[in-house]
This record gives structure tokens, sequence and C-alpha cells, in this order.
């Protein structure tokens, strides 16, 4: 068996030990039995609490196990195994488990029976991730310990063979050489001892009885609520069923700026990529400030159709000169001008050498023809006192080169002249913030493609949201990848979810998100993803359970990136509203365009409108220049958050606030457009 020196990380899941660590004594327990028993084969790196919530824990033990530099070889979690309402432990980490490992659960399982019958109340989990083997052990400082000692001498052999190394040199020799290098006597009994003192009347005090040592009490058959809105915020659990999911919302009610604030920190920041000057680059936002690379114009270059000169000192050009060469504006070689020629040269053409000056066609006259009348051969010009420098474009008088010609942060338009200018100077290609690619997903079982024939059965609906959504991002510019339509089962919109994050930044998904046994949005992002969510509410209208979170995942490269999801309603108008207030602002700050998200602009209202008496509301309308230049807004129709037909014509959101009386026509709200044609 290998000697080296094998890595330990240890979980603490405690609520009370997470808000006062000193609470906690079993890492004090755990520590002293891998240091005086682990027969020096083990180092503990590292030591988290977190509290008892899915979320946190799934989190900590994938960055150990999936994006920690180096292999954590075993994990070790303490807390959270027995049977009280907050006792989740075993539920998070069996779904990271690649391989469960029973033996070891039954390992320790016998060792305590050995103590307690009341071991039988203790849930253990055992198993490998990745490279990982990862143990859960009771929350008391006894009981750990105890079930520690229980697998210890075993585990090296274990982590050894969860790390890929070749099983037949591991096992040669047979169980009694394992046995031997693990300090196991035959039988399973272990080289150390310990004892048990139970005196008649005492009190056992073995985790295998309790359901959480930290402040928890038991709960059996308690169907409670599992979250409540003023601790740790956690979605259901779809394995609860709906006997057992939460009655409101566990997450608090943000207002919009508080979420649009948690959008601005969570989201994740641009990232710098050198893009070619072409036809699609427009939309692009530059990382970094651009230089002209040469003058513009790169030669003297005339400005008028005319005639190249050598000025005199005295400046008098009236007579008759020969024209002795011609400059069109194309490439070539020209012969020198001497005082007394001249050269007839058109618009944008580069000056012959020794020219200082060019008369316009309009100051001249022609004298005389080539033999065969098809080009001049002298022409008088009608100019005194001409000055050098006249009609002529000097070299760099445009662009100098190594000038500025366009700063960080501008975002380049098809419309502008920014390809153009780019174009002009030689530059081939700049440094911009990437745009993300962008995932559109449906979910519901009632859900059906849009264009599919034939009529509806009761209950299906067409799928409107989609192709709404991946317009509404096109036409902002963004790549947008169709995910389809996942329906509602957590398995399927697991690997829905799992594999649009390895194609794309973000993901947009709508349905799913409000308080139905079925609305499984929440769940799988947070129980089977490791994500946060970082909102669940917002107060408005509509759009009120519109949901934000981030992914932690590995890039192609092996590198820890943050994907974002947003979870926006199923009702279409809901969607869309969602999408341009809250996605848009997301998008924009991913690809570096500032300011983010609509624009704002003052408008007045064309007639009253009925205020929400409880939520702001984003009313869809139709903004227009009035006869006194002022911008003018009308309603689109009925706001229901269902009504499709809401978005027809809409091109803003009125910024409505709450009130019980209407707002009469003629006052002034804010208003974000949407489009301007």
């Amino acid at each position: 068996m290998s000697n080296a020196t094998l890595s330990v990380a240890l979980l603490i899941v405690s609520t009370t030990a997470a808000k006062d660590p000193s609470t906690d004594a079993s890492q004090a327990a755990l520590s002293d039995v891998i240091e005086r028993e682990g027969d020096g084969k083990w180092n503990l790196i590292d030591t988290k609490i977190v509290p008892d919530n899915v979320t946190q824990i799934q989190r900590q033990i994938m960055m150990w196990t999936d994006i920690a530099a180096e292999t954590i070889n075993l994990i070790l979690t303490t807390g959270g195994t027995g049977f009280a309402v907050a006792d989740n432990t075993p539920e998070a980490v069996s779904v990271l488990l690649h391989k469960p490992a029973p033996g070891i659960v039954h390992g320790m399982l016998t060792a305590s029976l050995k103590v307690t019958p009341f071991a039988m109340m203790s849930r253990p989990v055992a198993g490998v991730r990745n490279k990982s083997v990862i143990v859960t052990l009771p929350g008391s400082p006894k009981g750990a310990r105890e079930n520690l000692q229980a697998i210890l001498k075993t585990l090296p052999h274990a982590c050894l063979q969860a790390t890929g190394m070749d099983s037949r040199p591991l096992h040669a020799g047979g169980v009694k050489k394992l046995e031997a290098e693990a300090g196991i006597r035959p039988g399973g009994r272990h080289s150390h001892s310990h004892d048990h003192h139970h005196g008649p009347g005492s009190a056992h005090q073995h985790s295998h009885i309790h359901g959480h040592s930290h402040g928890h009490g038991h709960s059996h058959g308690s169907l409670v609520r599992h979250t409540a809105p003023s601790s740790n915020p956690m979605s259901n659990d779809p394995s609860l069923g709906p006997s057992r999911r939460s009655r409101e919302s566990p997450y608090p009610m943000l207002s919009v700026d508080d979420a649009l604030s948690k959008i601005e920190e969570h989201t994740p920041p641009p990232e710098i990529v050198t893009f070619k000057v072409d036809t699609l680059l427009p939309g692009h936002v530059l990382a970094e400030d651009v230089q002209a690379r040469e003058n513009v114009p790169a030669f003297r270059a005339s400005i008028v159709d005319g005639y190249a000169v050598v000025v005199p000192k005295d400046g008098n050009l009236k007579g008759v000169f020969p024209v002795v060469s011609v400059s069109h504006a194309a490439p070539g070689d020209i012969k020198p001008l001497k005082e007394g020629e001249i050269a007839r040269i058109t618009t944008g053409a580069p000056l012959p050498p020794g020219a200082t000056s060019v008369i316009m066609v309009e100051d001249t006259i022609l004298k005389a023809m080539t033999e065969d009348g098809k080009e001049e051969k002298e022409v008088e010009i009608l100019a005194d006192n001409v000055q050098e420098g006249e009609n002529i474009r000097e070299v760099g008088s445009d662009i100098k080169a190594g000038t500025t010609i366009l700063s960080k942060g501008e975002q380049i338009s098809a419309v502008g002249g920014e390809i153009g200018l780019l174009a002009a100077v030689g530059v081939a290609e700049v440094k911009v913030y990437r745009k993300p690619i962008i995932g559109v997903l449906s979910t519901g079982d009632e859900i059906v493609q849009h264009d599919r024939p034939g009529d509806l059965r009761l209950g299906e609906v067409r799928d409107t949201n989609r192709i709404t959504l991946m317009s509404a991002a096109k036409e902002r510019g963004y790549h947008v990848i169709d995910l389809g339509i996942a329906g509602d089962k957590p398995g399927t919109l697991e690997e829905t979810l799992r594999d649009a994050l390895r194609q794309v930044d973000l993901i947009i998904t709508t349905g799913g998100v409000s308080m139905g046994e079925l609305d499984l949005l929440k769940p799988t992002i947070e129980r089977s993803l490791g994500g946060t969510i970082h909102f669940g509410r917002v107060a408005m209208k509509p759009g009120k359970p519109t949901t934000f979170a981030t992914v932690p995942v590995k890039n192609n490269a092996g590198e820890r990136v943050t994907k974002v999801i947003f979870s926006l309603p199923g009702n279409p108008a809901s969607a869309i509203v969602t999408f341009n207030l809250f996605v848009l602002p997301s998008l924009h700050q991913i690809c570096g365009v500032s300011p983010v998200g609509l624009t704002k602009v003052p408008v007045t209202l064309a007639h009253d409108f009925v205020l929400d008496k409880t939520r702001p509301e984003y009313h869809r309308a139709t903004v227009t220049v009035g006869e006194d230049g002022n911008l003018i807004a009308g309603s689109t129709g009925g706001q229901r958050s269902s009504q499709i037909g809401s978005l027809r014509g809409a091109n803003a959101l009125l910024c409505m606030p709450t009130g019980k009386e209407p707002l009469r026509k003629g006052s002034r709200v804010d208003a974000l457009l949407m489009s301007w044609h």
C-alpha cells in the first residue's frame, strides 16, 4: 500500500455552530481521532462550517470534489444525520455520490449497535464522488468519534482505490496482508481499544439517538414546513410530495431595485476576447482603447477635380500651362512635377511629387488637345494669389497614426461609423467583451410546440414564451440556442439543465417557479445543481415569482466559472416583461454594455390608468411623439399576466406606482423603452 499522506476535509453541519463556531465540539474530537489513531496516514487540510441547508452542504462538498486544485481523499461531515426536521445531511450527500459505499455504512452501524440499540436512529451515508470518499458522521462528539474509529483503519484502502490506483498491487498478499497494514486484528477488531461506561440508570448520550446534536430536538412524524421565510430560504423538496411542501414561498419579497442590485452583484464579469473587424463585430463593446495604425490620409491627396501645380513665389498662376501627366484615385507611380507644368488630378488622388497646390477645374480653360483629340495638351489657369496647400488633404490631417480613435467601453454599432473608422486606419482585430450565449427553455407537461398541427387537448398550452424570448434575445444581437421543452420530472429537468450549462453562459427558463408541487425549477437549481438562488420573489406586477440564480460549473479548460439562470414566470406577459426588466441588464453586464437595461424616459399619460394597490406595475404601453414634441403613453389594453395580447404594439413599460386612486390623464411617469423606430 502507498505510504503517501492522504488529505482530509471536515464539514461541520450545524446552524448553531455556523452562527457561533465556539459551540462546536465535533471538530476537536475528530481531529484527535485522525491524529492519534490515523497512524500518520492523514492530513486534515480544511475545515468548514455550514448551516443545516442542503444547498450549502452540497456546494461545499462540490467545491472540494469538483473544483479544488488538489484531490481531497476523504471528506467527513458531522451533524444532521438524525430524524429531526432540520436533519438533511444524508439527503444532501446521497444525490452527489457517484458510487455508494454500503459496506462503510454497515461497518459504522454494526459498531454502534454493539453500544446501543438506538444506533438504528442514525442515518449514515457513504460513497465516492469523483476521486473523494465521503462519509457522514453524527453530530455529537462521542457518536462522531465512535463512528470514525470504527472505519478509520480501512479508509486508506478505499481512498487509494478511489484515486484510480491499480487494484492488483493493492490486493497482493490477500486480506491478511491488508488487515496487517491497516492495523486490524483478525475478526475485525481494531488494534486500539476504548471502553464505554453506562452505569445503572445512566442516560445514553450517543449520537445514534439524537436527532441532531447542535440544538435540534426530536420531531418524529411531525409533518411541518421544512423552511420559513425568516430562516435560510430553501425550495421545496419534490421527493416529500405535496403534503409537505411549503404553503408560502420561503423566499423574501424583494423590491425591483433590490433585485436589480442582486443581479449586478452576482452576474459574472465580462470576458475579454480578440475579434476580427468584420460584419459580425457590431454590437460588441470594446475592452481596450484602439489606436490608429496608419495616417489618414496616408498620402497628400486632392480634395477636388482639377490640376496639380507648383505655386511660384509670387502666387501668380495666370497663363497657359502644358498638361504633363494625369493622377487618378488609383495606386501607381506618378512622375515629379516641375514649376511651369501642371498635372490633371481627380478627387482623392495623390499629388505628384513636387506639387504644392491644386487648382479647381472651374478656374481653368482648355486651350489645346492632343492630335487624336482624346487628351488635354494645354490648359489656361485663371487664378492668381494662389497659396501653397490649397485644396489638399495633408498626410494625417484626418487621423494621425497612434492617436486613440475609439475608447474602451464604446459599443460598435452597425449604423454608426465605427466599423469604417477601424477599417480606415488598418485595424484588423480588436479586443472586445465576449457576448454570452443564451439558452431558452420552456418547462411543463402541459406545454406543446407552438406549431404542432391539430387541436389542443384539454389542459395543453402552446409554447409562446420560447419563440418570443428567443426572438427578443436575437433582436438584441445575442446568439441563442433553443433548449426545447422539459417536462415536470425532476430527473428530466436536471439532465436538460446540466446539458445546457455545458453549451451556454446564461439560461432563461419559463414556468415552474410558482408554489405548485410540480414547480421544479427552484428545487432542481438548489438541490441538484448546487446553485444559489439569489432571489425568488419580486414585489412587482406582473412577474412576482421571477427567480435569479447562479450555478458553479467547470468550463472545457477545467476552470471554475459561474453561469446564470433566470427562471421567469410562465405567463407570456410576465415572461417578456421580466426579460426586459431583469435578464437584459444581466446580459448587458456580461458583455460590457453601460449603462445596463432599457432606456428610461419621462412620458405623459394619454388617459387615466388604474393602479395596483399593493405592487408597482410595469404596464405594457405604446409611446408616441405628440404634436407638441412630448412623448405620450397609452395602454395596450388588459394587463393580466396571461394576456399575451397586451404585448401587441407595445414598445414601452410604464413604471406605475402603487395607489388606491387612478393616475390621471396628463400625469408624468417614467417609461422603459423596449424599442423605438
